[in-house]
């Protein structure tokens, strides 16, 4: 079942996060960029991002799929494409720990959007809100959200709300030019008036919130 509005097609996008041993980070990362043209013959890669701070040893990264066939198909070729399984899936398994994946949405006020210029960090930030869905708590979300866009210290690039994995979840990206910048923009919302009031009326409905900063990959297309 559906846990909420969402666009008006069928495209979704899977969200993976890789746990990576502590001494192998920088040898996934070096696998990644080498080969992952290998995996994007298959299917369209969104962005694929090391985290820096807020958790360690972490990717993420984002596929988009037109519907849940086109995923079937897609997993299908990639199981029985020798070069992608031999050159990096077999010899990545040893440097992962954990491997979660999700499927979500973009919400239905929200198109993909793309930083202004190379260079930046992406904040990633996951809330977690009480079960209800998007009828219970979407506007008061999406004023909160607005609010934060239109004091123009921060790019926003996507809102997606899971259909599976942990329900309620609600994934918010950001871009800045440096985490100084985003610093020094939050601590201006912080003091105004319009984005306290619709953070307020938003929190009501939170349950917990994480925020993480991440750095782009080179083979990344948000970068």
């Amino acid at each position: 079942l559906a846990t909420g509005p969402r666009q008006n097609n069928s495209i979704f996008y899977e969200i993976r996060t890789y746990d990576v041993k502590p001494s192998k980070m920088k040898e996934l990362v070096e696998m990644v960029n080498k080969y992952i043209h290998l995996r994007t013959a298959h299917s369209e890669l969104v962005g694929f991002w090391s985290v820096e701070l807020g958790a360690m040893n972490k990717v993420v990264h984002i596929w988009k799929y037109d519907n849940f066939a086109h995923r079937t198909a897609v997993r299908h070729a990639l199981a029985n494409d020798k070069d992608w399984q031999g050159k990096f899936i077999s010899p990545a398994l040893t440097l992962i720990e954990k491997q979660h994946n999700e499927v979500a949405y973009l919400v239905p006020w929200c198109q993909l959007g793309k930083p202004p210029k190379e260079g930046g960090v992406y904040e990633w930030v996951t809330f977690q809100m009480k079960p209800g869905g998007p009828a219970l708590w979407g506007e008061a979300f999406q004023a909160a959200i607005n609010a934060h866009v239109n004091t123009g210290y921060t790019k926003l690039i996507g809102v997606f709300h899971t259909e599976y994995g942990l329900l309620n979840t609600v994934h918010v990206i950001w871009w800045n030019e440096s985490p100084d910048h985003r610093a020094a923009g939050r601590h201006s919302a912080h003091e105004d008036a319009r984005v306290v009031a619709a953070v307020r009326d938003s929190v009501r409905f939170l349950e917990s919130q994480q925020n993480v900063l991440l750095f782009p990959l080179q083979c990344s297309p948000l970068k």
